[in-house]
């Protein structure tokens, strides 16, 4: 068992939510805490073999459900010939051309009407504690029709744009604004993800040396977290979601100050001994 978990006697795994499950280059973040049983993942993927793919690795605390989450209406899923790059926006040519290779990895090979579902009606979550989003520009249609069911998570892991791929794609400051009136805020950059502009050749014998001077800034996987801020508001923040709030940043992203603040407010609380704080501090890893 966790150390923190033992300390912090939670009455049940961590749910996570991953919306666009969809298994790529990458390991799911949460990983480390499914693999210790810390956590029950439930993942929605649309494209079909994706889904298949996540079926067959399932473990015993993960389920995979074939739902396109979005705002209940139906809509074209415009599918690429990298699986990565599908969406149910339309790929900008022009900004697209702008990076190199990226018209190939995003050219349209099918079109598929598919109808989606409004996270708040998805009645297969009862809770959820972390959110992991990759959908590629449908994040803030999700976030919008989804206000009732984040009204219990503590973080979101998304992938937020500041280079348009899409036409009318939401980018960062869209998203981060609906965020910010839902009561989270950033805390941390995850991962930024910069691509050659063209016509730079990125790899092979004629790439160039100054490669890594003619980057653009694409786009970023961010961790949004409840304001810190108000974590005393029991209303907002109960007990059991600011101890699933300190095992997330724990254990997944190493962000062991935001697990002190939930675990001292859970102490103010009464909820915890005072000797929890020394005790995490002396073992914080």
């Amino acid at each position: 068992m966790s150390a923190l978990r033992e300390l912090m006697q939670p009455s049940r795994l961590t749910e996570v939510v991953d919306i666009g499950a969809n298994p790529l280059v990458d390991t799911p973040p949460y990983l480390p805490m499914l693999r210790d049983g810390l956590c029950r993942v439930t993942g929605f993927e649309p494209q079909p073999d994706a889904l298949a793919r996540l079926e067959r690795a399932a473990g015993p605390h993960e389920r995979y459900l074939p739902a396109a989450i979005g705002d209940g209406e139906r809509h074209t899923l415009h599918v690429c010939a990298e699986s990565g790059f599908t969406s149910l926006f339309e790929p900008d040519a022009a900004q697209l051309a702008l990076l190199t290779d990226f018209p190939r990895l995003a050219e349209v090979v099918d079109r598929v009407d598919v109808d989606t579902t409004r996270l708040d009606d998805i009645t297969e979550i009862e809770l959820l504690d972390h959110l992991k989003i990759d959908v590629q520009g449908a994040e803030l249609m999700i976030f919008r029709n989804g206000r009732e069911r984040l009204r219990t998570a503590t973080s979101i892991q998304l992938e937020v744009n500041f280079h348009r791929l899409y036409v009318d794609q939401p980018t960062f400051a869209d998203v981060d604004v609906e965020l910010r009136a839902q009561g989270f805020v950033p805390q941390a950059f995850v991962a930024t993800k910069t691509w050659p502009l063209a016509p730079v050749q990125w790899a092979g014998r004629d790439a160039p040396t100054d490669e890594a001077h003619a980057r653009q800034l694409v786009e970023a996987d961010m961790l949004y977290v409840r304001d810190l801020a108000r974590l005393d508001d029991a209303e907002t923040v109960d007990d059991e979601a600011l101890k699933h709030l300190a095992l997330v940043m724990h254990h997944v992203y190493d962000q062991h100050g935001v697990a002190l603040l939930a675990l001292r407010e859970l102490i103010r609380r009464g909820a915890l001994d005072p000797s929890a704080e020394a005790a995490y501090r002396s073992h914080p890893v």
